[in-house]
């Protein structure tokens, strides 16, 4: 039976010593005898120092390069042993056993390779938070959506999610998985730097017949963008460019017509940028769109190395569900 002991929680940081001052006291005050460690993608902030001598007992990985979310983590992680790993952001908030119904899944169903939590809004507790709300899910054109969040359409927590659901994708800002299948899969894919990897990694364990559930008793609270802004193109070209990598690789079949879908729901959502008069964001999405051609063989070689599995989405087309048919909640 697994307990708190065989937790590694990794909190991925850069320059981030002032979230590290106010977060991580909560991740040692509430994670029992799971093992801490900082992960630091060459700060250049005195983040290291800080933590050495405020922290001396969480446990230190310095990464040579700030290779983002997914280089980050796939760097420190070969240096964690632990048999089951929480991947936490440094603007995180965690609550008092946030850890024990995690671990009750994981010993009751071997399936469950990965695993979310309830996450709340920092800024705002009453409300789910943006990136991962209570569990990702995805539709057949590849845009991803959330149970108490949809686009931009955040639901207030009145206990609707306080259940153990099977979901699509648990969000990167509070990622639980067994060691030994992050390995099996070899991590995140580096090339999306950050932004939509988490699902890819998700979609990859759908692909090898692994479970991914939510559990609602288990909360944290995420500050959310403290990295990178929703209201940063970069963000924005990431998004686009990385979902697009991750509907060719994985999906399991109509690929040339989801693409297709794709490119022209992508291009509706530029013109909107533009009535917007957010022209930036146009620019992103034709930049993230250039990207994907330029990587297309790449990614293709990737998709035959790749196992499929069908019966990935919920719906049909949530652009459609919530821009023409109004629907705004799960």
């Amino acid at each position: 039976m697994l307990q708190t002991k065989d937790f590694a929680v990794v909190i991925l940081n850069w320059n981030g010593k002032a979230l590290l001052q106010q977060f991580l006291p909560s991740v040692l005050k509430y994670s029992d005898d799971a093992v801490i460690y900082v992960a630091d993608n060459a700060s250049t902030d005195y983040s290291v120092a800080f933590i050495s001598e405020t922290f001396p007992t969480v446990k230190i990985i310095n990464n040579n390069e700030n290779g983002g979310y997914a280089k980050g983590y796939n760097d420190a992680l070969k240096h964690v042993e632990e048999p089951l790993i929480c991947l936490v952001n440094n603007d995180i908030e965690v609550t008092e056993n946030w850890l024990q119904p995690i671990i009750a899944e994981f010993n009751t169903e071997d399936t469950t390779a990965i695993i979310q939590p309830k996450i709340l809004d920092f800024k705002d507790k009453t409300h789910f938070e943006y990136a991962g709300a209570a569990g990702g899910f995805i539709d057949k054109y590849g845009y991803p959506y959330c149970r108490g969040r949809i686009f931009d359409t955040i639901e207030e927590d009145k206990g609707q999610y306080n259940d153990t659901k099977a979901i699509f994708w648990a969000s990167g800002a509070c990622f639980f998985i067994k060691n030994s299948v992050y390995k099996e899969l070899e991590g995140f894919d580096e090339s999306y730097f950050a932004h939509m990897e988490e699902i890819d990694l998700c979609w990859r364990a759908f692909n090898n017949n692994y479970n991914t559930k939510y559990i609602g008793t288990s909360t944290v609270y995420h500050v959310g963008g403290a990295t990178l802004s929703n209201t940063n193109p970069r963000k924005t070209y990431l998004n686009f460019r990385n979902s697009l990598f991750t509907l060719l690789k994985n999906t399991d079949s109509n690929l040339l017509y989801k693409i297709w879908v794709r490119m022209v729901l992508d291009g509706v959502a530029g013109v909107r940028f533009l009535f917007q008069l957010k022209p930036a964001f146009l620019v992103a999405i034709l930049k993230a769109h250039f990207s994907f051609y330029v990587n297309l063989p790449r990614l293709l070689k990737q998709r035959k190395q790749l196992p499929k599995r069908p019966g990935y989405y919920e719906s049909s087309s949530i652009v459609w569900s919530y821009f023409i048919k109004k629907r705004t909640t799960f």
